[in-house]
């Protein structure tokens, strides 16, 4: 009989993952957060998923028809096999949905940002930036070829010079960095499991203020950068769908930490986490290989069980 831990230990070490992660995301700077989160997300939500297919394979492999395409005993699997077969069939299902849930929120978040750039591509343009004729002060950034800058000509009125150049600074590191990949990753990890949708919202706070920090590098102010988010919230209306506005997410919290110090680099912290990422990896690893040695000793089984057959013939 197999041992069950290394069978469950992916999804535990990912379920640990994906609680950290926020945390941890918050301790870093914006930049190092932002691809700490979206690394969380891919290794956590690819760690889930593999393993409960890896578990629903297990019931799978039990039918005749699948036993006998691939060569191996179903009474050694059924014996050895540390999983029972109603777990199994748990996984199986819960393969399923996440497969039609990762679809639909593909779909979704796609014809979002397609008609977001086609919507763009009917505004004039000077560059990159589209203005708006629109009273309502609104201003993002949408991602294609080339991306664009949109703002509207209430924000423009709304907004001195300086605060204008904060804002479309802004705008631009999202283009800049290809920050709305970052968000995609981040909402299909997300709709692999919902233990990963405080990661996606820490991901896409720390995308936020990566872009915040950006702008404030570029126009040396950062208090003049949160003044402009500060404003522009106040009177924005609803962001767009399938675009990133300078107006997203916790805005108090992003105008606080504009105000305070820089956060500093935390190479120990950042070390622990890349570690335990590693592990879940690692984790991962050895119950497949745990899983391959199942299925070679079934098979193995079963090819000395032909042999016997054949002799006694």
């Amino acid at each position: 009989m197999f041992w069950p831990l290394p069978m469950y230990l992916p999804l535990l070490v990912s379920t640990v993952l994906a609680l950290v992660a926020p945390w941890a995301g918050r301790r870093m700077p914006p930049r190092t957060g932002a691809w700490a989160m979206a690394g969380a997300a891919v290794v956590a939500a690819g760690t889930w998923v593999t393993q409960l297919a890896i578990l629903a394979f297990t019931a799978v492999s039990r039918f005749p028809l699948v036993a006998a395409h691939g060569r191996w005993s179903v009474g050694v699997l059924a014996a050895e096999d540390p999983v029972s077969r109603e777990v199994a069939a748990v996984c199986a299902g819960v393969v399923l949905t996440v497969a039609v849930s990762v679809s639909v929120a593909s779909w979704r978040r796609g014809r979002a940002m397609v008609g977001a750039w086609r919507e763009c591509r009917r505004l004039a343009t000077g560059g990159d930036l589209a203005v708006l004729d629109d009273p309502v002060p609104t201003a993002f950034a949408v991602p294609g070829r080339p991306g664009r800058v949109v703002v509207s000509s209430g924000m423009l009125r709304l907004l001195d010079a300086p605060e204008r150049r904060a804002l479309l600074a802004h705008e631009r590191a999202h283009l800049r960095h290809r920050h709305h990949l970052f968000l995609l990753v981040l909402h299909l990890a997300a709709a692999v499991t919902p233990l990963l949708r405080p990661v996606e919202r820490a991901g896409a706070f720390a995308v936020e203020r990566w872009a915040d920090e950006e702008a404030g590098a570029v126009v040396a102010d950062r208090s003049l950068v949160a003044r402009a988010v500060a404003r522009a919230a106040l009177a924005a209306g609803r962001a767009r769908p399938g675009a990133l506005s300078a107006t997203a997410g916790p805005v108090p919290q992003r105008v606080r930490a504009l105000l305070a110090p820089p956060v500093p680099r935390r190479r120990v912290e950042v070390a622990a986490f890349a570690v335990l990422m590693v592990v879940c990896c690692a984790s991962l690893a050895v119950a497949a290989r745990d899983t391959d040695r199942l299925f070679d000793a079934a098979g193995v089984h079963a090819h000395a069980a032909a042999v016997h057959l054949r002799t006694l013939r």
